[in-house]
């Protein structure tokens, strides 16, 4: 197989697992003596927000859902939050980091999209714009952007790095994001690496930048391979999308926990798109609850050092339909979001429930959104990272005054 093939088809490989950093040692508009961390994981094709946090306490849940909902009653049908919400049972971490008040969930959040396309409601949710195609840079990057200057550390000096492909549209706009191979690129035998560089130092210096930075990152965590193979000395039999992105979680955590790592990160984790029926406990479902669990798990173990100084804020583009429709349930709008990390001011539910009821639901058939996830984002930038209002207002979030950022979010 020639060199250039295999480089060009690894390149393309575990994109599910991308991930983008800022890296500065320290973020300037941080008060003395805090140095932030903020990570934001997207759960790309639409979690259902009722099958993750019911509304048990809401008389029309069951009517809508049947028989499959979720139960305070019973463990194995549901981990009580609150007089109204339960969590399902397989966010076992989760629920833990609730009840040390570790996480705060929102819910019947949206962004201001009201169709059903992922392509326009990834766009919406990533640029934080009003409309799709509305802006073609991610608020994460103006975020950035709107930071006072710091020391630029890593490969090249680049500001900000990605792993894949392509960089995340959450993370593209004017501060620098440079791209770092995917898991499993790394760690070609030294041989492949040597005659990859040496190509790459003739043909394409971008490549060759990106590779280098690649090997960097790869000794900073003592090599990707031992990450692989610390997961599989727990679990001897796990592989494909769940080893993907436990390995991109355990080294995002072992990277931003180094003294000169990143300190800002996007990664997401791919599958929500479930259309299944018997949902919460349709085993499809239940699967991609459980790998988002251990991959909880993996961040806070990892993240523990500066867990103190860290939020992980998990989005989903839309919710799903609160009725089943034969095949399970279909795109919706409002859902869930959630804070997690010892800076959260955790142990709720943050949610001005609209009811179940038909007159309360949206198009007669979806969750209605009442809080815009930018006013989560907002608060969490301003209060985490010492944005100012106006700065969110204006170039973070372009021509969004009215929505305020919801304050108290994390630990004074």
């Amino acid at each position: 197989m020639d060199v250039c093939d295999y480089s060009r088809r690894q390149f393309m490989v575990g994109t599910a697992g991308l991930v983008a950093w800022a890296y500065q040692t320290r973020i300037a508009a941080a008060a003395p003596g805090r140095d932030p961390r903020l990570l934001v994981v997207n759960l790309r094709g639409g979690m259902d927000g009722l099958g993750a946090v019911a509304p048990v306490g809401d008389p029309d849940y069951q009517r809508l859902r049947g028989e499959a909902v979720l139960s305070a009653d019973d463990p194995a049908r549901g981990l009580p939050l609150d007089d109204l919400f339960v969590l399902h049972p397989a966010l076992p971490t989760l629920h833990r980091l609730y009840r040390d008040g570790h996480a705060l969930i929102a819910h019947a959040v949206a962004t201001p999209y009201r169709d059903r396309s992922h392509f326009d409601a990834q766009d919406v949710l990533e640029t934080g714009a009003a409309a799709v195609g509305q802006l073609h840079t991610g608020w994460l990057n103006r975020a950035l952007s709107a930071l006072p200057p710091g020391e630029a550390i890593g490969a090249a000096g680049a500001p900000a790095l990605s792993i894949g492909a392509q960089v995340p549209l959450i993370l593209r706009g004017q501060a620098e994001v440079m791209s770092w191979m995917p898991p499993g690129f790394a760690a070609a035998d030294g041989d492949l690496r040597a005659r990859l560089l040496d190509l790459y130092r003739h043909t394409d210096p971008g490549l060759l930048a990106t590779f280098e930075a690649a090997l960097d990152l790869d000794r900073a965590t003592g090599g990707e391979m031992a990450v692989v193979k610390e997961i599989r000395a727990e679990t001897p039999d796990l592989k494909g999308p769940e080893m993907l992105a436990r390995t991109t979680a355990r080294t995002v955590g072992k990277l931003m926990v180094e003294p000169g790592g990143p300190r800002i990160g996007s990664m997401e984790i791919l599958g929500w798109d479930t259309h299944v029926d018997g949902e919460p406990f349709d085993a499809r479902f239940v699967r991609q609850m459980a790998r988002l669990d251990r991959v909880i798990a993996d961040l806070s173990a990892n993240l523990a050092p500066v867990w103190d100084q860290t939020v992980v804020c998990l989005m989903t583009e839309f919710g799903r339909t609160v009725r089943y429709n034969g095949a399970g349930t279909d795109h919706g709008v409002g859902t869930v979001a959630i804070l997690l990390g010892g800076a959260v001011s955790g142990g709720r539910v943050l949610a001005d429930w609209p009811g179940l009821s038909e007159a309360a639901l949206f198009e007669n058939r979806d969750l209605r959104p009442t809080i815009d996830v930018r006013r989560l984002f907002k608060g969490v930038l301003a209060d985490h990272l010492g944005l100012g209002e106006r700065v969110l207002a204006e170039t973070v979030f372009p021509d969004s005054a009215e929505a305020r950022p919801v304050r108290g979010l994390l630990r004074g």
